[in-house]
């Protein structure tokens, strides 16, 4: 038996994240708010804008796999922080 691929869904939205000891606990994203229930994945990648000897810390984009839900909808999502900017995406939707 062949497995078939699961593709999330594309978003790219910028959220709202609290973290706690460095993980994510909560996000907002189009005003409800999602408890992150357990961290499926974490890995980090280089941001591709940056060049060795340029003197600034090296950029990462950070991405974490959640299991979370609000009252409204439960499901998975990949969140994106970049650590140049401060800012957070979801970056994908498995629901």
């Amino acid at each position: 038996m062949l497995g078939r691929a699961v593709v999330g869904r594309y978003y790219g939205a910028e959220v709202t994240v609290v973290e706690a000891d460095g993980r994510p606990s909560r996000f907002t994203w189009n005003g409800r708010v999602y408890g992150i229930r357990r961290i499926i994945d974490h890995w980090v990648t280089l941001h591709g804008g940056w060049t060795p000897g340029s003197g600034s810390q090296v950029p990462e984009h950070r991405h974490w796999r959640v299991e979370a839900g609000s009252a409204y909808a439960q499901g998975v999502y990949e969140l994106r922080h970049d650590t140049a900017t401060g800012g957070w995406l979801l970056s994908r939707v498995w629901g």
